[in-house]
C-alpha cells in the first residue's frame, strides 16, 4: 500500500513537471520555428522567457524575415522589444523595403520606429506618394481683394530624413506661407485668378520640404475663390477713426472757445465793477475838492453842463429814426 502511495505521488510530481515544461517552454513555438527553417534553439527561448521577452513576438516576426531572404538574428529583435519598438512593423517595413528596392537597414527601421514613426507606413508613402490637402488659406493681394484657396501637396516619404525630420504639420505650414507670400506679390486678385498654377509653381520652387520627413513632389491648386474686400475695409474703418479723430478736434477747440467766452465775460464783469467802484468814488472825490476849496460852486456847474451835453449827445446818437408811412 505504501509503494502505490509513492507512485501515485511521484507519478503527479512527473505530470506537474511536464506540464511546468511545456508551460515555460515554447515546444509548439519551436517546432513552427523548425518546419520553417529557422534554427532557435530551446534555451534561446527559455532564455527569452527569463528577460521578460514574449518568444511568439521574436519568433514569428523572426519566420517572417527568414523566409523574405533577410539576414536576421533573435538578439537584434529582441534589443529592440525591450527598448520599446514594435519588431514586427519593423520586419514589415524592411520586407516591403527591400521588395521596392529601397535602401533600408535594421539599424535605420529601428531608429524609425523607436523616434514614434509608423516605419511601415513610412514605407509605404514613400512607394507610393500620399496626398496633403491644406485648409482654406486665405491671403490678399495688392489691390486689397481676398483670395482664399485649397492646396494639395503631393509627398514621398524621404528614409534618410524620418528620424528628426518635420512632419505633415510643417509642410502644410510652409505651403500655406507661400500661398500667402505669392498672392501678397499679385498686383490684382484677377491675375491670381487667372492663372492658379503661378503659384504652384512659386510655391514648389521655394524647397519648401527642406529639414522635413518628405519630399514634395507637388503643389495643386485644388480651389481658389475671392474673399472679402480687405482694402475697403481698412479704407473705411481709417475713414471712421479719421472722422472721430476731426470730431473730437473740433470738440475740443469748441471746449476752448467756450472756456475764452466764460473768461472774457468775467473780465467784463470785474472792468464794470471796477468802473461802479471808479464812480462812487467820484461824488466823494467832488464833496472832498468843494470842501477843501479845491473846486469852486461854478466848476461843479460847469461839469454838470458838460455831462448834461454829453447825455443829451448819446440820447441823440442813439434815437431811431421815424418811419414814413407810404402813401
Amino acid at each position: 500500500m505504501g509503494g502505490l502511495g509513492f507512485l501515485m505521488i511521484m507519478s503527479l510530481l512527473v505530470v506537474a513537471l511536464v506540464m511546468l515544461f511545456f508551460r515555460f517552454v515554447p515546444i509548439g513555438l519551436w517546432i513552427s520555428a523548425l518546419a520553417a527553417g529557422v534554427k532557435v534553439g530551446l534555451f534561446n527561448l527559455v532564455g527569452m522567457r527569463l528577460r521578460r521577452v514574449p518568444p511568439h513576438k521574436i519568433v514569428m516576426p523572426l519566420i517572417k524575415a527568414i523566409k523574405a531572404g533577410l539576414d536576421m538574428d533573435t538578439s537584434k529583435l529582441e534589443a529592440h522589444y525591450l527598448a520599446g519598438g514594435n519588431v514586427d512593423k519593423v520586419i514589415d517595413a524592411l520586407i516591403a523595403a527591400e521588395r521596392a528596392g529601397i535602401e533600408l537597414n535594421f539599424s535605420r527601421a529601428a531608429a524609425i520606429d523607436l523616434a514614434g514613426r509608423d516605419v511601415k507606413e513610412a514605407v509605404m508613402v514613400s512607394v507610393t506618394p500620399k496626398v496633403i490637402e491644406t485648409p482654406v488659406i486665405a491671403a490678399m493681394a495688392k489691390n486689397g481683394i481676398q483670395v482664399k484657396a485649397i492646396a494639395r501637396v503631393t509627398v514621398r516619404a524621404n528614409i534618410d530624413r524620418l528620424v528628426g525630420g518635420a512632419g505633415e504639420e510643417t509642410i502644410i505650414a510652409r505651403v500655406g506661407e507661400g500661398i500667402v507670400s505669392t498672392v501678397g506679390s499679385a498686383e490684382s486678385h484677377k491675375d491670381v485668378l487667372e492663372n492658379p498654377d503661378n503659384i504652384s509653381k512659386t510655391v514648389l520652387a521655394k524647397g519648401l520640404d527642406s529639414g522635413t520627413a518628405f519630399e514634395i513632389l507637388s503643389i495643386d491648386i485644388a480651389d481658389v475663390d475671392v474673399g472679402k474686400n480687405i482694402g475697403a475695409e481698412l479704407q473705411i474703418d481709417q475713414a471712421e477713426a479719421d472722422k472721430n479723430i476731426a470730431q473730437a478736434k473740433a470738440e475740443e477747440r469748441r471746449a476752448m472757445a467756450v472756456a475764452q467766452e466764460q473768461e472774457m465775460k468775467a473780465r467784463v464783469q470785474e472792468m464794470r465793477a471796477r468802473v461802479v467802484e471808479a464812480e462812487a468814488e467820484v461824488p466823494i472825490a467832488m464833496a472832498e475838492a468843494l470842501r477843501n476849496g479845491n473846486m469852486g460852486v461854478m466848476d461843479y456847474y460847469n461839469l454838470l453842463n458838460v455831462q448834461a451835453d454829453t447825455s443829451m449827445r448819446d440820447n441823440i446818437a442813439n434815437a431811431t429814426s421815424p418811419v414814413l408811412d407810404k402813401e
